[in-house]
């Protein structure tokens, strides 16, 4: 129950969140209601860098969110050109994070990180479409444990974030649901596969690490 209440936030977090509880320590002998405004907002950024521990399925038959969010967006596409997959048909599944939401992203199957690609880009709002060609983003390429398919996963920042945060690396092996990094306020997430059937609908709030995408 406390681990729910109070989870534990990312290291991206500490540095924000001290910054907020020093400005909102100085303000409250300056204006109580001012003072009152920034401890919101210094709960608010608690709660932004939130970092809970997720329970997967593993099972790599299925795919689990890789991020906390609303399906935005599901369609067939060609493969990401900066990854060189302009030639192949994918799955295309879209998960918007508003500043509400945990941006802590996760892998959705078990299995190798055969690429990153970072690209820096604009800060458009991420819900547009043209977000997945024009904003800062980094690419992974994931070859699944069992079933050795490619599951592309796309992290783009938004309007306001300006840093996308990568915690793994090239060839390292990773479980489900484990986590890859993170984006600092409100942005995207795409993830790309093929051969599997979508399990989400456009409209659907899912959670990362948990929540079903894909199945074989």
């Amino acid at each position: 129950m406390i681990n729910n209440i109070f989870p534990k936030i990312h290291k991206e977090g500490h540095k924000f969140l001290a910054i907020s509880i020093l400005i909102t320590f100085f303000a409250l002998f300056i204006s109580k209601g001012l003072g009152l405004f920034l401890i919101i907002i210094t709960i608010w950024v608690y709660y932004f860098f939130r970092d809970p521990d997720r329970v997967s399925i593993n099972d790599n038959r299925f795919l689990v969110s890789p991020a906390d969010g609303l399906i935005t967006y599901i369609s067939e596409v060609s493969g990401p050109p900066e990854l060189n997959l302009e030639n192949k048909s994918y799955t295309k599944v879209s998960i918007f994070m508003n500043v509400f939401d945990c941006h802590v992203n996760r892998t959705p199957t078990s299995g190798t990180i055969e690429d990153i690609f970072y690209k820096p880009g604009k800060f458009l709002n991420a819900s547009l479409d043209k977000a997945s060609e024009e904003n800062e983003r980094n690419y992974y390429k994931i070859k699944s444990k069992d079933k050795g398919d490619e599951i592309i996963i796309v992290q783009i920042a938004g309007l306001i974030a300006r840093r996308i945060v990568c915690e793994v690396k090239k060839n390292q092996e990773l479980s489900q649901g484990e986590r890859i990094g993170m984006i600092r306020f409100g942005s995207r997430v795409d993830i790309y596969f093929n051969n599997r059937k979508p399990l989400v609908k456009i409209g659907q709030n899912v959670v990362a690490g948990e929540s079903l995408i894909a199945e074989v």
